[in-house]
């Protein structure tokens, strides 16, 4: 059964993100590692969801954000993540290893970190295709909204 297949009778998007993990010889392109910044490709899409391929060097992270409406899951291909949420007005961290991986509702806020001394890869799924992203401050345990960006103008 092809990846494409097996895709396509999933409904649970952490389902999906496993199975794009598990198929790296399937992918279009091999992941890249760029020092200055994340590296991210959109591996597939289709009508109700997208999946992306993201890179991660240590150190490199995101800043609080949520997906915009869309729900989410993401999988550790290789490596170590660390996914912050807010809790109370604080970060909560839970750390992701190879094979791990989390989903998610359209209003969840986080940051993910890679916080070790390896690189590490990990498959993204949204759901709908991603349109905007806000991203947040936490600041006297409120978050505050920073910016929205927004699909094909500012990624």
């Amino acid at each position: 059964m092809s990846l494409v297949t097996t895709v396509a009778r999933a409904t649970d998007l952490l389902s999906i993100a496993r199975s794009y993990a598990a198929e790296p010889d399937d992918w279009p392109f091999a992941p890249r590692f760029d020092p200055a910044r994340r590296w991210y490709g959109r591996l597939a899409s289709a009508e109700d969801h997208e999946v992306w391929l993201l890179t991660w060097l240590p150190g490199q992270g995101t800043d609080l954000h949520d997906h915009g409406g869309s729900s989410g899951a993401f999988t550790v291909v290789s490596g170590e993540l660390v996914e912050q949420t807010v809790r109370g007005g604080e970060l909560v961290n839970s750390t992701y290893g190879e094979g791990q991986g989390h989903r998610f509702g359209a209003h969840f806020v986080h940051r993910i970190v890679n916080a070790s001394t390896r690189p590490a890869v990990t498959v993204h799924v949204y759901g709908p295709a991603l349109t905007a992203m806000t991203r947040y401050r936490l600041h006297d345990s409120r978050l505050t909204v920073e910016s929205i960006t927004k699909a094909g103008a500012d990624w």
